[in-house]
């Protein structure tokens, strides 16, 4: 009895603690000089339904304190020890969002040093009136592996700190029970319709819908190797993907450490309703990947370079010939019209010749109004995840202009990027910060085309951000959570052998 009393007591203690109202200091002294704060929330545009924006005070001092000011009046404050960890209460953060839609929020800084408070001078957020979608998912992953261990999907609620674990790998490596877990992939901003991919052991494309989880396999033998980088048609059950043969190349000296090749790639469409999978495109000559549908489902999006490979060889020689190239490899952006009726795809159509400007493309997305082609530009190559020169670019659709995302782009990756359902938000992978861990990032894309500064997703405790040694990778946002748990995922992946899919050859328009 003794010992749960105590208990008791120590519970309510700590929850008084959380709870209890930091008061910032009334006489601190003014000082010019700029308080560095980890993640950077200043002077940025946020979703009026983000998390609070918990962050680290990098300088010396005894204590910290912080205050949120609304434009109403409305108050949030946060004080610690030394440490410089603020943490705002979840509460009072939305009651201060809620109440500041569309205006500016203030954020004073404090520092305690010697038993005297000083004040730094204080910066500005904006609350956008959009909200950004609550869900972002997304794969961990070390940033150099060789083996598939410690490797999941998750599910972040963006309006809190809740994380749901989708599916993951065992934390030490099992031959028999560790694979490569990619390509989560949704319908339409919505869960209903989800499905990634399973290398290695128990491998296959785990696809649920309607409350029903299935293993397929889109392997064929008219079909270059097992299906990638899906895209969900906006209505309909059918997907594009690429096929493709890839390896890996560790470089000794270049800082970018790993490069990821393409030594052989294909379009595919897939009828998820009746299984059949076709080829698309099918060339020697042309690499095509990364496809992905417009708004509208009458288009396809995709990249596509030259190669140096012939028919004739084998897959070493396209080996060989692909890492001997790789920096020569210029990815263009391309189209291809859909007719629905037929479900055929017209002829390709050069939508940026990007091997003109010395560059490479990667990973094209439509924006949900149709207005806007986000993409990303490189120096060479397709998988820009491991490329410094790296940046977010838009084509108008509609006016033709090509531009880079300036405010949202940094020095070194922005690579994987996704829209929020209604167009005002970019989520994106970027290793800014340190140049080795990818951690996700969100912008503003305002009704002009423009992107604002962009910020690291909040954490309840900003170290998180620091001692979590692996990279956010392919950050998706959806409206809805997953309606699946991890279990049940493992079940088919394990014990189901796998629907095989039937190859369907279809006319293309333009032959």
């Amino acid at each position: 009895m003794k010992k749960t009393g105590y208990l008791t007591i120590l519970a309510v203690l700590m929850l008084v603690a959380a709870c209890q109202k930091h008061d910032v200091p009334q006489n601190a002294q003014a000082i010019q000089e700029k308080m560095k704060i980890f993640p950077d929330y200043t002077s940025i545009v946020v979703p009026p339904n983000i998390a609070p924006l918990n962050f680290l005070m990098r300088e010396k001092g005894d204590e910290f304190a912080a205050e949120y000011v609304g434009a109403d009046g409305t108050r949030v404050t946060a004080g610690s020890g030394n440490d410089g960890n603020l943490q705002f209460g979840l509460k009072a953060w939305k009651a201060l969002l809620k109440k500041n839609v569309g205006k500016e929020i203030a954020l004073h800084l404090y520092v305690k040093r010697d038993g005297k408070w000083f004040e730094h001078p204080y910066t500005t957020i904006q609350v956008a009136e959009e909200p950004i979608d609550d869900y972002l998912s997304y794969r961990l992953i070390e940033p150099g592996y060789e083996l598939y261990r410690q490797l999941g999907l998750y599910q972040r609620n963006l309006t809190n700190f809740d994380v749901k674990t989708i599916y993951e790998n065992p934390r030490k490596f099992d031959e028999k029970h560790s694979h490569c877990i990619n390509c989560h992939n949704y319908q339409n901003y919505s869960t209903q319709r989800m499905l990634f991919h399973v290398r290695a052991m128990h491998g296959g494309t785990i696809v649920a819908q309607n409350g029903k989880i299935e293993k397929v396999i889109t392997k064929a033998d008219s079909i270059l190797g097992a299906a990638v980088y899906p895209s969900w048609h906006p209505t309909k059950n059918w997907l594009v993907f690429s096929t493709n043969k890839t390896g890996q190349v560790f470089h000794l000296c270049d800082p970018q450490k790993i490069e990821v090749l393409d030594y052989g790639s294909d379009l595919l469409f897939y009828n998820a309703d009746t299984k059949e999978i076709s080829n698309i495109i099918k060339t020697t000559d042309d690499m095509e990947t990364f496809p992905c549908w417009n708004p509208a489902g009458d288009k396809i999006y995709y990249c596509s370079a030259k190669t140096f490979i012939t028919a004739e060889d084998n897959d070493s020689v396209r080996q060989q010939k692909t890492i001997l190239n790789y920096k020569r490899m210029k990815y263009n952006l391309m189209s291809m019209a859909f007719d629905e009726a037929t479900c055929t795809f017209g002829e390709p159509q050069l939508e940026l010749d990007c091997a003109s400007r010395g560059m490479s493309a990667s990973v094209p997305r439509v924006s949900p109004d149709g207005k806007y082609l986000l993409f990303t530009l490189g120096e060479f190559g397709q998988f820009h995840i491991w490329h410094k020169s790296s940046d977010l670019y838009v084509k108008n659709l509609q006016t033709q202009e090509v531009y880079p995302l300036k405010a949202a782009n940094s020095a070194d990756v922005d690579s994987y990027h996704s829209w929020s359902s209604n167009g005002r938000w970019i989520a994106f992978s970027s290793r800014r910060d340190d140049g080795s861990f990818t951690r996700t990032y969100i912008t503003y894309f305002d009704k002009n085309g423009q992107a604002h500064k962009a910020f690291m997703i909040p954490q309840k405790d900003a170290t998180f951000n620091v001692r979590l040694y692996k990279s956010f990778n392919v950050p998706e946002l959806t409206k809805d959570a997953v309606p699946y748990d991890a279990k049940q995922f493992k079940e088919v992946i394990f014990n189901s052998p796998g629907s095989v899919v039937k190859y369907k050859e279809i006319r293309p328009q333009y032959k």
